[in-house]
């Protein structure tokens, strides 16, 4: 704040009872203030002004509050204008005392009109509701709020899962699904894992084989699931479980990480950071079954 004219004195000692206020240098607020407190005083060594007597503070308070509630004003008259100079129209913004903004659910429309200043959400309007001094902001954060609810449409998110199901991406992942619920592995005939070892996968984490069928894998069909098939070298399917939380106590852990033909082949035995990943993840699903199987039926 600056400085007032010469003429304002010092604070007297201490002994008197009072309070400090400091607020943003503008002449019609000092002259408002002074008219409310003409006993106030400016302190150049504390840069802020006195207002002595025992109810000061609460005073204060009051005038602050007021001022507040002016500056908030004078903020929603120059928004009104801005967005009379500058509209956004759109189906998702409703003018009232306010502007309120009911869009579908998108978590990236909640982050963007938590940023806006003053923006609150209403339960009886179920919308959001915005004040004009913050039009400015709104305005700049617009454009993405409007086209994630367009985005967030029903009969849009339906148009993007109907591309995503017949695009080659959407087959894929369909196809590990499906791949994961059979429970087999493509191995490579020639370099075949022990049955009933721990042992980690890049699919499915660190597993058990527990049998090799014989049938033949055909490359060519499988290397988009399992990107360590190649088309050099025959692939027999092999039964899998997960490992239990024993065994993966039991694992005794490899001391280096899996080097490049270990990855190719498609497993290699478990590092002690992956073991530990595994262990605790087995521990949680243990307490899950212990607590499922203990609910009354």
């Amino acid at each position: 704040m600056e400085e007032p004219d010469d003429h304002f004195a010092e604070p007297r000692a201490r002994d008197i009872s009072g309070a400090d206020v400091t607020f943003p240098y503008d002449r019609m607020t000092v002259e408002r203030f002074r008219q409310i407190f003409p006993r106030a005083r400016w302190s150049d060594e504390r840069k802020s002004w006195f207002v002595p007597g025992k109810t000061a503070a609460r005073r204060i308070d009051r005038w602050l509050a007021h001022e507040a509630g002016l500056v908030a004003i004078h903020a929603d008259n120059k928004g009104r204008d801005a967005f009379t100079f500058d509209p956004i129209s759109s189906p998702y913004l409703e003018v009232a005392d306010d502007l309120r903004i009911r869009t579908p659910y998108s978590r990236t429309i909640l982050k963007e009109l938590r940023e806006i200043p003053w923006a609150s959400w209403d339960d009886e309007l179920h919308a959001w509701c915005v004040p004009f001094r913050s039009y400015e902001e709104l305005r700049r954060r617009w454009p993405k709020i409007e086209k994630t609810a367009q985005e967030a449409e029903p009969e849009a998110r339906k148009r993007r899962r109907e591309a995503e199901r017949i695009s080659d991406a959407g087959k894929a992942t369909r196809l590990r699904t499906t791949e994961r619920r059979r429970h087999r592995y493509p191995l490579l005939a020639e370099d075949l894992p022990s049955v009933g070892r721990a042992l980690a996968t890049e699919q499915y984490g660190i597993v058990v084989f527990t049998g090799v069928s014989g049938e033949l894998v055909e490359p060519s069909e499988w290397s988009v699931v399992y990107p360590h098939v190649r088309a050099s070298g025959d692939y027999i399917w092999a039964s899998w479980r997960s490992a239990t939380l024993a065994e993966l106590i039991k694992t005794w852990p490899a001391r280096h990480a899996a080097g490049s033909s270990e990855l190719s082949r498609g497993w290699w035995q478990p590092t002690l950071s992956e073991l530990r990943v595994a262990r605790k993840n087995a521990r949680s699903n243990e307490r899950r079954k212990r607590t499922r199987d203990l609910r009354p039926r």
